[in-house]
């Protein structure tokens, strides 16, 4: 089956690559299939919820490609911060510039915001939701994962993107941003919504990880 990843985001599109490299599936994004960058996707992830956001993407570039689509909505959710940045998480600073330099802004962001917070206010949550859809107007597939962790003090790593290097994670004792690859993907919030959606799909193969 081709099925299209509707991001552009070039960590998002390594990890998939990963997940579901063996499950038989014919992952393609949107510059493969010629759909280009356009303001119109500007609006698509302006929605309170992560399932809101990854609907409205699936729907858009479902339409799109007249291919079957799936979009993820992720992020990290901190509790002492009352769930932020959440759906925010890509434009909480409100920076612009290239990936590298919008991560490091939304990086000194959530340093500022936790200044001086004892640890038992960095609990946090990294969060994934996965809309599916066969085709633009079907009956959705949602799939889910996270998994919990806290903030750190300063960053530890380079591995990883976005919030990464300040993420302990429970299960890994590390950051994701000190994790291989395969650590990051057995356990991430990412790596269990796609595990998950392989699974919906009837998948068959060895996909690593859990099957959480």
């Amino acid at each position: 089956m081709k099925l299209l990843a509707a991001t552009r985001n070039l960590g998002k599109q390594r990890e998939i690559r990963r997940i579901l490299g063996a499950s038989g599936l014919e992952i393609v994004f949107p510059d493969d299939v010629w759909l280009r960058e356009t303001s119109d996707g500007d609006a698509l992830e302006l929605a309170d919820s992560f399932e809101v956001n990854a609907r409205r993407k699936a729907e858009y570039f479902a339409r799109l490609s007249s291919l079957p689509t799936f979009a993820d909505d992720s992020g990290l959710e901190v509790f002492a911060l009352g769930g932020e940045p959440g759906v925010r998480s890509k434009r909480w600073s409100g920076a612009s510039g290239n990936a590298t330099e919008v991560d490091a802004a939304n990086n000194a962001e959530l340093l500022r915001r936790l200044a001086g917070a004892p640890e038992s206010q960095r609990l946090a949550r990294y969060r994934c939701v996965i809309v599916f859809l066969k085709a633009a107007g079907e009956m959705p597939t949602v799939c889910q994962g996270d998994c919990a962790g806290r903030i750190l003090e300063k960053p530890r790593g380079t591995e990883g993107f976005g919030y990464d290097p300040l993420f302990l994670s429970d299960e890994l004792g590390k950051t994701f941003g000190e994790a291989t690859a395969v650590e990051k993907d057995a356990v991430s919030h990412r790596g269990r919504a796609l595990r998950a959606l392989a699974q919906s799909l009837s998948v068959v193969g060895r996909l690593g990880g859990d099957q959480a």
